[in-house]
């Protein structure tokens, strides 16, 4: 791909200045359109040391207004976001609807300078093109037009402007280390970026190569090729889409769906002298386990979805109650914010994540998308379809960072539910919780139903599986939650002990 580009191509500077005027006036009245549609822009900026990316922005920023965009200049990561995984920080970095992010440097610092320089082993790299290909794919599904450029340049102008640059009292202190590497490595560094751009280079955000030795022919390629970019995404959005049928919502699953709610045996139950002896030993266990998580760096999450009153405060308060604070926190998820609204749905919940050596406890959680926002229509059936690949992709990329990853429903029967909801309706301590959603849910059961025997189907994986609570007896549930917890938490420290024997074996061999 990169040695069939001409680089000689040069632009006169009268050509220069007219059509650079001219997409400068276009960028401008762009942006006004991306605001007034919500449109979400990223353009990232990849390529060569001194290929001229700083410039390229100032240029590009000088006549945009300054409240609807941002530029994200891309460092090593901090100690604190080595903490997640690497995809974590630029989650955080996007741009909400209507706004424009300039990425200098990108996510894909990872597959090139961090493979030049041997951070990055080469087993990993099929699953980190996967990670951001995903990652990119998601983002576009959800509507954001994303620009990649690849600004290339010949070996001997690179050396030539990093020389000139080194020479340059204000320019010296932008040349790194990193980039006389890149000029020493020249072929090697070529190559990692071929293969980065044929294995990223997709359908929905293709790479954009741009002839860089000359600066000029540069920034117009990427103005012009950015414009076409962001207008033909505003095209596609005023474009009306043929309105989505609506089916019948399905009342039941289909013959050949299987059905793990039906088998569930709720009669389990736990005698309250049993359940406080199983429950002070796992309890006991769980804070051993806690100090093994912090000083093996392990990051856990633990996500509890379930049926209303089925009992996910009391499992997670008896979960938490011995633990040590200062290394667990608990979030619950209610409908969005308007600010979260802004973003990918997956976007509020990357923000919470728990680091590595702690525990997170999500009540509720992105499975939101395929449940209540499906059930309640408050997702398209193309959006919450599309959900159960985008949730897949987002745990595997979780695994990969070596997360333990439990995922519960507390199930409970319509019986027994009918009867907490009583309960709480007569107690002046609980009466709060109860709710006239929580009713209206209830008379959707059906759905539920469906919904919840659907994304079990569809987002149990090997690494991730679900595990459904028999919850009509609390105590049962309980001690059951802790003790899966426990059992998850001890085969990942296995394997991180046996992954480190053998990794110590390939060293001395």
């Amino acid at each position: 791909m990169l040695e069939i580009l001409d680089l000689e191509l040069t632009l006169s500077k009268q050509d220069y200045k007219t059509q650079m005027n001219e997409l400068m006036g276009q960028l401008r009245s762009l942006q006004n359109a991306c605001w007034q549609h919500k449109l979400p822009v990223a353009v990232v900026l990849e390529g060569w040391a001194a290929a001229g990316k700083g410039a390229l922005v100032k240029k590009m920023t000088r006549h945009m207004d300054p409240r609807g965009f941002s530029v994200l200049p891309i460092f090593e990561p901090s100690e604190r976001e080595k903490r997640y995984p690497f995809l974590w920080r630029f989650w955080h970095k996007l741009p909400a609807r209507g706004r424009v992010a300039f990425f200098y440097h990108s996510w894909y610092t990872h597959l090139l300078e961090d493979r030049l320089f041997e951070r990055l082993e080469p087993s990993d790299v099929p699953t980190v093109v996967r990670e951001i290909n995903g990652f990119e794919r998601h983002l576009v599904e959800d509507g954001m037009a994303i620009a990649k450029f690849w600004i290339h340049l010949s070996e001997d102008e690179l050396k030539k402007r990093l020389k000139k640059a080194a020479k340059d009292e204000l320019d010296a202190w932008r040349v790194r280390p990193e980039d006389w590497q890149q000029a020493e490595n020249y072929q090697t560094y070529s190559q990692l970026a071929e293969e980065m751009l044929i294995q990223t280079s997709t359908g929905a955000d293709p790479w954009i190569l741009v002839e860089g030795d000359d600066k000029r022919w540069a920034r117009v390629k990427v103005l012009s090729q950015l414009v076409a970019t962001i207008t033909e995404a505003l095209d596609r959005r005023r474009i009306a889409l043929p309105t989505e049928v609506r089916l019948e919502p399905q009342q039941r699953l289909l013959a050949t769906e299987p059905d793990f709610l039906a088998k569930v045996d709720l009669s389990l139950k736990l005698e309250p002298d049993e359940y406080k002896e199983r429950l002070r030993a796992a309890q006991l266990k769980l804070r051993q386990l806690q100090q093994q998580i912090y000083r093996q760096q392990l990051p856990v999450l633990l996500m509890f979805e379930g049926w209303d009153a089925a009992g996910k405060g009391g499992a997670i308060k008896r979960l938490t109650e011995v633990l040590d604070p200062r290394s667990y926190k608990v979030d619950a998820f209610a409908a969005p914010t308007a600010e979260e609204n802004q973003y990918h749905y997956l976007w509020r919940f990357s923000r919470r994540l728990p680091g590595k050596g702690t525990i997170g406890i999500f009540d509720r959680s992105w499975y939101g998308r395929v449940l209540v926002e499906r059930v309640e229509n408050l997702a398209t059936e193309r959006e919450w379809r599309r959900a159960y690949r985008e949730i897949n992709e987002f745990e595997a990329q979780l695994i990969h960072a070596d997360y333990v990853i439990v995922k519960f429903w507390l199930h409970v029967d319509q019986q027994e539910q009918l009867a907490r909801f009583e309960q709480r309706k007569n107690d002046p301590y609980k009466k709060y919780k109860l709710t006239e959603e929580d009713w209206r849910n209830r008379e959707k059961w059906g759905l539920y139903d469906v919904a919840i025997n659907q994304a079990i189907a569809r987002t149990s994986t090997p690494a991730a599986p679900w595990t459904v609570v028999p919850a009509n007896d609390k105590l049962y549930a309980r001690v059951f939650v802790i003790e899966t917890v426990i059992e998850a938490v001890q085969y990942k420290l296995a394997q991180l002990k046996k992954q480190a024997k053998q990794k110590k074996k390939r060293l001395k061999s």
